[in-house]
């Protein structure tokens, strides 16, 4: 009896330490992670006469917002801003659309084939996209699509497909097979199935993709490098490029420009946060 509450206070000090050792280890990697970016924002408050004689980790002389402007006026920054939406929100919408619609086929339908379907947009997702670099520019070409904004979306889309399907297709799978049977029964058709039964109950799945779709589209920087050529049709990410002269670089110009062109991102992934978590997590305790 007297030597049970020295034991629960043993264990109560072991537990203690173990917590305190993994806050310990996730704080060192977070700082760690948060470097670059912090480095990156007094980057861009700063002058080139102060970075040169300074480096980038000392503190500012002087801070400057002139540096963001210069970036927005001489950088073109709005027009590459408006290309990566023009871009990013068409090709969202498609990726979302027919990857809902794969993901419905292949879970509410037992047919011969269905596996071997569902392996082969898993499998896509497995090749590296950089091999088919070349084969995706001369296709380009030969469809009269090259240096336009409508090949590097139906690009996007494309290689997107796969991952979306594989993530609605699980979590359809999800979705009780008794509600399409008592639709069917009540003679909705099988599109009223799709968009009145499963894209409802869908929606967080749908936000937690979108989100991630939205990010790895409007951050994409080797597809525009590919396939576009004019600098007025750029996204962001390869239009930022032209800040960058042959021998000399404003680097604080340039970082201030890469901040303006996180905001995007960072308020859809603030805003949808809620789904985004509710959609991975949904399911994982059945």
């Amino acid at each position: 009896m007297t030597a049970t509450p020295t034991m629960q206070s043993s264990k109560h000090t072991r537990e203690s330490v173990v917590q305190t050792t993994l806050f310990v280890v996730m704080l060192t990697f977070v700082i760690v992670w948060l470097l670059p970016v912090f480095g990156g924002v007094l980057t861009a408050f700063r002058s080139m006469d102060d970075l040169t004689r300074h480096g980038f980790w000392a503190l500012p002389e002087k801070i400057s917002f002139q540096y963001f402007a210069d970036a927005w006026t001489r950088g073109m920054l709005g027009r590459y801003l408006y290309n990566s939406f023009v871009i990013t929100l068409p090709a969202l919408a498609g990726t979302l659309l027919l990857s809902s619609l794969c993901g419905f086929a292949l879970a509410s339908y037992k047919f011969k084939g269905n596996f071997a379907v569902y392996v082969t947009f898993v499998g896509g997702m497995l090749l590296p996209f950089q091999l088919l670099m070349l084969p995706i520019f001369q296709l380009s070409n030969v469809l009269k699509i090259y240096d336009t904004y409508r090949g590097l979306i139906m690009i996007h889309t494309a290689f997107q497909l796969g991952f979306c399907t594989f993530f609605l297709r699980n979590f359809m799978m999800t979705v009780p097979m008794e509600l399409a049977e008592a639709a069917r029964i009540d003679g909705c058709s099988e599109f009223g199935i799709y968009r009145r039964i499963y894209m409802p109950l869908s929606l967080p799945a749908l936000a937690a993709v979108g989100t991630l779709e939205f990010t790895w589209i409007f951050n994409d920087y080797l597809w525009a490098l590919v396939l576009l050529k004019n600098n007025d049709l750029k996204p962001v990410t390869t239009g930022l490029s032209t800040l960058q002269g042959q021998y000399i670089s404003s680097w604080n110009v340039l970082v201030a420009g890469s901040l303006l062109a996180t905001i995007p991102t960072v308020f859809v992934f603030v805003f949808l946060q809620r789904y985004f978590i509710e959609g991975l997590t949904m399911g994982a305790g059945k």
